[in-house]
């Protein structure tokens, strides 16, 4: 994925990063405004790209792995509650020895008159098993519930885990603009000490023949020195920033593509994009599967107040019991059937049904702030993509402007109408505005890919990654069923 470049030079920046050749005389000729957003990377070979990064964060990202845990894990409920109405089985064996005595009248003796007794006395090893069996016939609906309980609690976690996903998605589309931002920037700011170092040359040739003051020379040296105060910041910066990157995409970034914006996926007007994100934004949809469940919990609770019917049946065999008697055998078999009809249980059972209802309220309530959660989130990232664009615009007419600007300054300075000092503010304005044009650049692709996730389209089969989509449904099939084994459907 990282080969070698097939340009021939290339511009080694601190963080590690190749800045291709060609790019980088884009950056330093003043032609930013010219070019692709942020498209200093261009013309590199087998360069990471965009989606491919996307690509790594989708598969390896360890906050979205353990989201998926976190779902396989409640998959698990489902079959949990099933077990309410599912027959169950156990057996109960004893062993071990005994001692026991009898004494019993036997009339009395006819030539004393007294009292005669029959004793004896017995040492055994009773042992015995006993099989037992019971199914629930009828529970008032608690386990039925329960079960829609469980699946509606996956379908919740499910839109938790989409949430997760597209949050990865666009912190790791973020991730990958902000190094393209500050390694620009980098490279912005390296040429400026270039050209402020020739810019002190040339002010301290001039002093040498009398044509400036030690003055000028002072403001040329101090604007050097802050200039390369500056990149030394600008390093800083993009460190933290590949950090941030390894974090989020899990290898460090070599060879970037320029990032593309993802605005032809998003809906043509804001309140189209409104009315999408109330139906497809995972955060809606998981408040919405709250409510059901705190509905079934109702439900479930309600279920305490009526009556259940069960059956038991027990076989047993028993050797040695009788009074320790050895070689008595024992043979039982039972069948029973059971109603309870419940008819006061000291109010728990109320307090809950009371409790669940309370429950159910709050849930509703979280679900219509959610709502109006998603609807600030869509309106917030359309107004800053909106807001980046225009930005866009207004910078590249300041960068055209200070380029003019400067040339003409210098022009002024060499025939005595203008001083160092204009034509260092003059190269410092025109550097402010390549900045700013920078950073309007990579605002407007993190700003469409912030508004893609608040209508929640930010998934992989809508970028269209190259990766296997996760299926969560694949592994609660495999379990929802499963009535015996502790073995997880991937073997553990």
């Amino acid at each position: 994925m990282y080969g070698p470049a097939k340009s021939k030079r290339s511009h080694r920046l601190s963080a590690g990063h190749r800045l291709c050749a060609p790019a980088a005389k884009v950056l330093v000729s003043g032609f930013l405004a010219a070019v692709l957003p942020l498209a200093v990377f261009a013309s590199c070979a087998r360069a990471e790209t965009m989606n491919s990064a996307l690509a790594r964060a989708y598969g390896g990202n360890p906050d979205l792995n353990q989201s998926r845990a976190s779902v396989r894990a409640r998959d698990e409920e489902s079959p949990k509650a099933s077990a309410g109405m599912r027959p169950k089985a156990s057996i109960t064996a004893s062993a071990g020895p005994e001692s026991a005595a009898i004494r019993i009248p036997a009339g009395r003796n006819s030539l004393t008159g007294q009292r005669a007794y029959y004793s004896d006395q017995y040492l055994g090893k009773p042992r015995g098993a006993t099989l037992n069996l019971s199914q629930t016939l009828f529970d008032g609906g608690k386990t039925v519930n329960s079960v829609r309980q469980a699946e509606s609690s996956v379908l919740s976690a499910r839109a938790s885990m989409r949430q997760t996903e597209q949050s990865i998605l666009q912190t790791a589309a973020t991730s990958y603009m902000n190094v393209l931002r500050d390694t620009a920037i980098l490279a912005l700011r390296k040429s400026n000490v270039s050209v402020l170092d020739q810019q002190l040359r040339l002010t301290r040739d001039r002093f040498d023949v009398g044509e400036v003051t030690r003055t000028d020379v002072a403001q040329a040296e101090a604007s050097l020195a802050q200039a390369r105060s500056d990149v030394y910041a600008a390093e800083g910066v993009l460190k933290i920033s590949v950090a941030s990157y390894r974090q989020v995409v899990g290898v460090d970034p070599k060879r970037l593509d320029p990032g593309q914006s993802v605005e032809k996926l998003l809906p043509k007007s804001l309140n189209e994009a409104i009315s999408g994100a109330l139906l497809q934004n995972p955060a809606i949809i998981g408040a919405e599967h709250q409510v059901d469940v705190a509905a079934l919990a109702v439900k479930v609770a309600e279920s305490a107040l009526s009556p259940t019917v069960s059956v038991t049946a027990q076989v047993g065999q028993q050797y040695d019991s009788f009074l320790g008697e050895p070689g008595s055998r024992q043979f039982s078999a039972q069948a029973t059937g059971s109603l309870n009809i419940p008819l006061y249980q000291g109010g728990s059972e109320y307090a809950s049904i009371r409790q669940a209802k309370e429950q159910l309220g709050q849930a509703r309530l979280s679900a219509d702030l959610q709502r109006d959660n998603v609807r600030v989130s869509v309106v917030s990232s359309f107004a800053q993509l909106e807001t980046a664009k225009a930005s866009i615009i207004s910078n590249q007419a300041t960068v055209k402007a200070a380029e003019i600007a400067l040339l003409g300054v210098r022009e002024e300075a060499k025939v005595g109408q203008r001083t160092t000092l204009d034509v260092l503010n003059a190269q410092q304005a025109l550097l402010n505005a390549r900045v700013n044009l920078v950073i309007a650049q990579r605002d407007r692709i993190v700003a469409s890919y912030a508004a893609l996730a608040a209508i929640g389209r930010l998934t992989a089969s809508d970028l269209r990654l190259d990766v296997v989509e996760y299926d969560p449904s694949v592994h609660f099939d495999q379990v929802k069923d499963q009535w015996i084994g502790i073995g997880t459907p991937d073997g553990r």
